[in-house]
């Protein structure tokens, strides 16, 4: 076997815990089975992983890193915010709609770990990490296209965890995501109403132009 950094192989451990968990569900995913889906040995996964608990928290932030990734891409700065802010959405929801079975499981591990003792503190950090998530995607926002927000960003963040989170697992209940593009032009109408057109000090003389979000 070809010997792989160590950071390496727990990034493919991760990714062959998350197929396999995708596939046979949490509790039918045992630490062989990870190990024969990534093609390495019991003794390599255990040098890897200390704790199933260490193998959980590798896997929710990784899963969330997968949609995060896509929609870092789509938010960079278009002609209006309205259309930044939206394309993040798309990004997101494309990828919830090419992969139902990984966001099915994100749900099953905020399950697992609350009904686990000892556990729930990990479905306490993937919620947070949501949070942290959106926090950052605004940041990063803020910083490009410079606008200031009516709410604080922990706020914002917070509430669009849990506005994408519940569409996300209504279209995983119901199967039909026809009604998506609608509720997701709604969040991004509501987080530009959000957003506070500060006027910006102009030399003497000159005319301020409009801005357009």
């Amino acid at each position: 076997m070809a010997r792989m950094p160590s950071a390496e192989r727990r990034r493919q451990l991760t990714e062959a815990a998350i197929r396999a968990m995708t596939r046979d569900g949490v509790s039918r995913t045992t630490t062989r089975s990870i190990a024969a889906e990534a093609g390495v040995s019991l003794s390599v996964f255990h040098y890897c992983f200390d704790s199933k608990q260490a193998l959980l928290e590798s896997v929710i932030t990784t899963i969330t890193d997968h949609s995060v990734t896509v929609v870092k891409e789509a938010i960079r700065p278009k002609a209006t915010l309205r259309e930044t802010i939206r394309a993040g959405f798309q990004a997101y929801w494309d990828h919830v709609s090419a992969n139902p079975g990984e966001h099915m499981l994100t749900y099953e591990l905020t399950q697992y770990a609350l009904r686990q003792p000892g556990f729930a503190h990990l479905a306490r950090r993937q919620y947070e990490l949501y949070s942290d998530t959106y926090s950052e995607l605004i940041e990063q926002l803020r910083h490009s296209m410079e606008f200031e927000l009516r709410v604080p960003v922990p706020v914002l963040a917070r509430y669009l965890a849990v506005m994408t989170d519940g569409l996300t697992l209504n279209f995983l209940v119901l199967g039909d995501d026809t009604a998506a593009a609608d509720i997701l032009d709604t969040i991004a109408d509501q987080v530009v109403n959000l957003v506070r057109d500060e006027i910006r000090p102009v030399a003497p003389g000159a005319v301020s132009p409009p801005r357009s979000i």
